[in-house]
């Protein structure tokens, strides 16, 4: 009687771990291969999760930091590949033209990586931080979990209100792909 209780006390306790520490896997493609990713983004109409990430200067950033203002995350796997680097100059030109709003790019790329292409791009309406020391691809879902991007953050927007709720999200099908930034901009200007 009493193996029975451990036993079944050993099988609830198996199963509640189990449950906690899993996701549902997102499937994504790259170049139309099927890749995938921690889990779905955050959904609409739901909080922010929260997050630290590490600027440029090399301090930590996080969601309080843009309290008070409209946020769009521009996330993608790597400041030095041409789709990335469009998205971010495409950013920083509409950036300058919408009120209360910050954009913040995110990859798992070194701070002095971003740096160095913000100076060499003339870019200067965009926050760049980085993921390379913290759980923001697991916490929004979009860290790729296997093929040579390993790693890498997946391509996605998020679009986040005044009071942290989140107003918009795509995570782009295919990340050799550039997102929707005309429903990014609707989604602030709404």
């Amino acid at each position: 009687m009493f193996s029975k209780l451990v036993f079944s006390a050993l099988l609830f306790f198996s199963a509640f771990l189990f449950a906690q520490n899993s996701k549902t896997a997102n499937t994504v493609l790259m170049g139309g291969k099927t890749i995938h990713t921690y889990s779905k983004l955050p959904a609409v109409n739901k909080q922010a999760p929260k997050f630290t990430l590490t600027g440029v200067d090399m301090k930590d950033q996080n969601l309080d930091s843009y309290k008070g203002k409209y946020l769009i995350l521009n996330i993608f796997p790597s400041v030095d590949t041409g789709v990335c680097s469009a998205s971010v100059r495409h950013f920083n030109e509409d950036a300058a033209n919408i009120p209360n709003t910050v954009v913040l790019c995110i990859s798992k790329d070194l701070p002095f990586a971003q740096k160095r292409f913000c100076g060499a791009e003339g870019i200067k309406n965009v926050v760049m931080l980085s993921d390379y020391r913290s759980d923001f691809g697991k916490t929004y879902g979009v860290e790729i979990t296997d093929s040579a991007m390993k790693g890498l953050l997946s391509r996605a927007v998020v679009v986040i209100d005044p009071s942290g709720k989140i107003v918009y999200e795509e995570q782009v099908s295919d990340i050799s792909h550039e997102p929707n930034y005309e429903a990014a901009i609707k989604a602030v200007k709404m």
